[in-house]
């Protein structure tokens, strides 16, 4: 499409300015009203391309390896932990996937796959120790009162004996945050089972966008001065959602993992569309937009080109992100 094919229908699709903002603000605000949030409780499939293909059918299959856990969450540790990535080791030693440091692998590690070795850099390993390891601390913790899932937590970050001597998650604020953030993220793997609510900061953040339309796209763009106020694509979706007080991550490949993941046909405006060559493996995904209605988006689409308005309805549609405040607070600083 050309931009000026782009921009025509945009502006068919949007209104110019502030009536289009005021449009948005009515919408989306009406149907936060009518719109059940969050996913309901019970089993939780994975969110589509959420885990790499590689490690997919390894979390679905461990993740329900007991009931304090479901394949969502353990895919958010692995997130959290390393990024899906087996070589990670960090300076505290901590190996792999699951990053097991070699005191917990030694008494923890399992051979999962069965070939005679238990190898804390093989996912195949690695991955059924996390789970298995969980299960362990759970069962430590049964008869702490409280919730099971959020004391397994709290005992995988502060030890079971803190979590039996409080009757529950200690008052920690380091081990309190751990909880929070992998039930947070743990919203991002998971397949919605309902309609998750929309954005409160959804429209200033189409605003901060639509008012950059026609600017010039610069690769490792942020919008600074001395990049004349330029961007790329995950540089413009962070400074747009930035604008309305929330903090995303520079890279949209991480920007997916900011909320839950709406269907096609649940999009509202202001969820993140995302984009990739390889549709199993959110980790591979390579553009990201905001959603305006009507099939559009926003987006700083290449080098040669301007922020603009394009259609998302591509063979290489990956998914959408309804960013939250939690959500984005969620996600690793480093990955």
């Amino acid at each position: 499409m050309t931009v000026r094919k782009a921009w025509i229908v945009g502006i068919a699709l949007c209104g110019v300015g502030l009536s289009f903002v005021l449009l948005l603000v009515v919408g989306v605000y009406m149907t936060a009203g009518s719109l059940a949030g969050g996913a309901a409780g019970g089993p939780k499939a994975l969110a589509k391309g959420s885990v790499p293909a590689a490690y997919s059918p390894l979390v679905q299959k461990w993740g329900n390896l007991c009931s304090a856990i479901n394949p969502a969450l353990l895919a958010a540790q692995l997130y959290q932990e390393s990024g899906f990535n087996p070589k990670a080791q960090s300076p505290a030693a901590a190996q792999g996937i699951a990053q097991f440091i070699p005191g917990t692998w030694a008494t923890h590690g399992i051979d999962g796959d069965g070939d005679g070795k238990r190898d804390v850099w093989d996912p195949d390993d690695a991955i059924p120790s996390a789970a298995k390891y969980d299960c362990t601390l759970a069962e430590y913790v049964k008869d702490a009162p409280g919730n099971p899932t959020h004391n397994m937590l709290a005992a995988y970050n502060a030890g079971a004996y803190a979590v039996i001597k409080y009757g529950g998650v200690p008052p920690y604020k380091e081990t309190q945050n751990y909880v929070k953030t992998i039930t947070e993220l743990e919203k991002s793997f998971a397949a919605p089972v309902t309609r998750v609510d929309p954005s409160k900061q959804a429209a200033g953040a189409i605003a901060y966008a639509q008012g950059k339309l026609g600017t010039p796209y610069l690769w490792g763009g942020t919008g600074t001065a001395g990049q004349g106020g330029r961007f790329d694509c995950s540089g413009l979706t962070q400074a747009a959602y930035e604008s309305v007080g929330i903090t995303l991550p520079r890279v949209a490949n991480d920007q997916y993992n900011a909320g839950p993941h709406p269907k096609r046909d649940e999009l509202l405006p202001g969820d993140l569309v995302f984009f990739s060559d390889d549709l199993t493996n959110s980790r591979a995904i390579r553009h990201v937009g905001i959603y305006v209605g009507g099939g559009y988006m926003i987006d700083a689409p290449r080098p040669g080109a301007v922020i603009r308005f394009d259609p998302i309805d591509t063979p290489d549609y990956f998914g959408a992100t309804r960013v939250t405040e939690d959500g984005a607070k969620a996600l690793p600083s480093t990955i």
